[in-house]
């Protein structure tokens, strides 16, 4: 008999950033069942091959799962026009609209820029001295700056899309009636924004975005909304989150940081270890719905029934790294789906990682001897929200020595 265990029992609330240890066991199986937290029974992907099979099979849908308890699926697949909520081919319709502004190479004309923003921060901490918040004053207003300026949006309101940004990823943090206001004044306020770029036309994001719309009339005003809300939204929040989570983690190897520091060559690769090693999310993502009966793992999942996935834990398949709990930039194996996989592969994935370049590269510069400002034990951690990271981040560094004066 297969024994359906509650969302809490796997989901717990994991210390800091470790991944769940139930995983582990959870792993030596295909698929497991599991209650989501409204009570609707759903089965778990916890294997990196399985994780990846789900993700990139057009059986399993996104756009089915809108409607089904509909408050809770509208804070975890946004709003209607949401590219979370739909599926090929709409889905690749309203992605191939924004993809050209996070290739590669559109993302690289944008480092030295990121760079200078970065410089600037940096600049600021070392000027008001140690000790300081790394969340306030370096990781959180970086992102936020890069896509704002992307976008074509005032970066002077940030205060205002930290709050809506809160709303639209808590899951306890904020009641159902505070989500619906928050992200309501998103909403007004983005409305605002796409009037004012008609009026006044810009070379920006937004701009680009009302031009296929008027131009083709290919996106709806309700995609156009949720499209911007979106970019806004995941452009800044997961580098914002990570920033401080990948320096937590580097400050509490010192083994690691004093090889980064002597080679900041190695940096590129320690940051793919670390969107491995690191888990962003506390639970599942979204659930997807078959659309068909499916073979999965040995084991089929009917038509209408939900799939979750551990991104957490396929990142942590001991089949697939060798001592996978352990964080080690040298290895040279699978790539991780940190950025998840197929087509709701993160869209501005590249961008996310040329910024995470930068943030490490200009702390590791600029700050000397930077460490913890506190005991790890006195950090705190943001609680009920989708993402993980500390609420504050207190640091400090070294400063220049003062030469001793001499008489003469």
């Amino acid at each position: 008999m297969t024994t359906t265990k509650p969302w809490t029992e796997v989901f717990g609330a994991s210390d800091r950033l470790d991944v769940a240890p139930a995983f582990a066991g959870l792993r030596k199986r295909p698929l497991c069942r599991i209650r989501l937290p409204y009570g609707e029974p759903a089965w778990l992907a916890t294997r990196y091959e399985d994780v990846k099979a789900v993700l990139g099979d057009p059986r399993f849908s996104r756009a089915a799962a809108t409607g089904r308890d509909e408050p809770r699926s509208r804070l975890h697949l946004g709003s209607p026009g949401s590219l979370l909520r739909q599926d090929p081919p709409e889905h690749s319709r309203l992605r191939r609209l924004v993809a050209k502004a996070f290739t590669a190479r559109r993302v690289e004309l944008l480092r030295p820029r990121t760079r200078r923003i970065a410089d600037g921060l940096a600049a600021a901490m070392l000027a008001q001295g140690p000790p300081a918040d790394l969340v306030e004053d370096f990781a959180l207003p970086l992102p936020i700056t890069v896509i704002c300026e992307l976008l074509g949006v005032p970066v002077e309101d940030r205060t205002d899309f930290r709050l809506w940004s809160d709303a639209f990823l808590s899951t306890t943090r904020f009641t159902q009636d505070e989500v619906t206001e928050y992200t309501g004044r998103m909403r007004d306020y983005m409305a605002a924004l796409v009037a004012d770029h008609r009026a006044a036309p810009r070379d920006d994001l937004i701009g680009a975005l009302i031009e296929a719309r008027d131009r083709d009339d290919r996106l709806s005003e309700e995609e156009l909304l949720a499209m911007a809300e979106g970019i806004l939204v995941a452009g800044h929040e997961t580098t914002a989150s990570q920033i401080p989570n990948f320096v937590y983690v580097l400050l509490t190897h010192p083994g690691r940081l004093a090889a980064l520091r002597a080679d900041p060559g190695l940096i590129p690769r320690t940051v793919e270890e670390l969107m491995r090693y690191v888990p962003l999310g506390g639970g599942a993502g979204s659930a997807r719905y078959a659309l068909e009966d499916v073979e999965l793992g040995g084991v089929t999942v009917r038509a209408g029934e939900p799939v979750v996935v551990a991104l957490q834990s396929a990142n942590r398949d001991e089949t697939v790294y060798s001592d996978p709990d352990t964080f080690d930039p040298e290895r040279g194996e699978a790539s991780h789906i940190g950025f998840g996989h197929g087509p709701h592969h993160c869209l501005g994935a590249q961008l996310a990682r040329m910024e995470l370049q930068v943030a490490l590269s200009t702390l590791l510069e600029r700050l000397p001897g930077l460490r913890l400002a506190v005991a790890e034990e006195d950090i705190a951690w943001k609680k009920g929200s989708a993402t993980r990271s500390p609420e504050r981040l207190p640091v400090t560094w070294d400063l220049p020595r003062t030469p001793e004066r001499t008489d003469a």
